[in-house]
């Protein structure tokens, strides 16, 4: 009898071909994967953290606390302290001597702002102002009216004008608190002002300057005086200074 032709692999040597090769495929797999190491997992959401909460910082537009009769200064004679340039652009050299804050003539505006805390009615505000060089206003005196802003004038407009800017959008060349004031380069002259819920008054060397009733007035600044709110002290083209600045704050008027 002539034997079977054998055309093909018994079934059986396949089986064992085929598991020798799954097995040898199986073990490199694991080597690869031994030298890259395990596979990260996604990293899990931080639990969210406590938020300390935020600190303010105190405003230097607060209000300043004194009793009725309190005065006190705001400026020692010797550092400018809590008051600082203000930045008009274009403005002279500020710098303290001989017991004074001098500031120099600038293009156009020269000053300083208050930077410490404020009181915004029932006050009075003295101060000795000089025009040191120039012919326009030396003292131009920003100061708060409860939550508005205005000033007090001296030696505008060419050297004479004195008087409020704004009452009714009206600055001090124009309403009825202007005066003419002739005024001397290197003279001290003495400055006095009164803030009340309805009334603004100013005194020049003990003479009555300003005095309006503001009840129904709009009060407020030009808009060249901005950067001197709350509390400030500017010059328009002339060089000016400033000493012996003091606070009060006045008793409340009897009703």
């Amino acid at each position: 009898m002539k034997p079977t032709s054998w055309t093909g692999p018994s079934r059986c040597g396949s089986n064992v071909r085929f598991m020798t090769l799954l097995i040898t495929s199986l073990l490199l797999m694991g080597c690869h994967l031994a030298e890259e190491g395990p596979t990260e997992s996604a990293a899990e959401p931080m639990p969210p953290q406590p938020v300390a909460p935020a600190v303010e910082a105190p405003s230097s537009k607060a209000p300043l606390v004194l009793d009725p009769g309190e005065e006190i200064s705001l400026f020692d004679g010797q550092a400018l302290g809590s008051w600082e340039v203000t930045d008009f652009g274009g403005q002279g050299q500020v710098h303290v001597k001989d017991e004074a804050i001098y500031m120099e003539m600038g293009s156009y505006m020269t000053g300083i702002t208050w930077t410490g805390p404020v009181v915004r009615m029932d006050y009075e505000i003295t101060l000795d102002a000089m025009r040191v060089e120039g012919n326009d206003f030396f003292c131009g005196l920003t100061f708060p009216v409860g939550d508005r802003p205005c000033s007090l004038i001296l030696g505008g407009w060419g050297g004479t004008v004195c008087g409020l800017s704004n009452i009714d959008y009206y600055d001090a060349s124009e309403n009825e608190t202007t005066r003419i004031v002739g005024f001397d380069n290197g003279q001290w002259y003495h400055v006095r002002l009164r803030v009340r819920p309805n009334r603004i008054q100013a005194w020049l060397d003990g003479e009555e300057l300003v005095d309006i009733e503001t009840t129904g007035r709009h009060i407020d600044i030009r808009s060249e005086v901005d950067l001197s709110q709350p509390l400030g002290v500017a010059t328009w083209v002339t060089a000016g200074a400033v000493k012996n600045i003091r606070l009060k704050k006045l008793p409340l008027e009897s009703q």
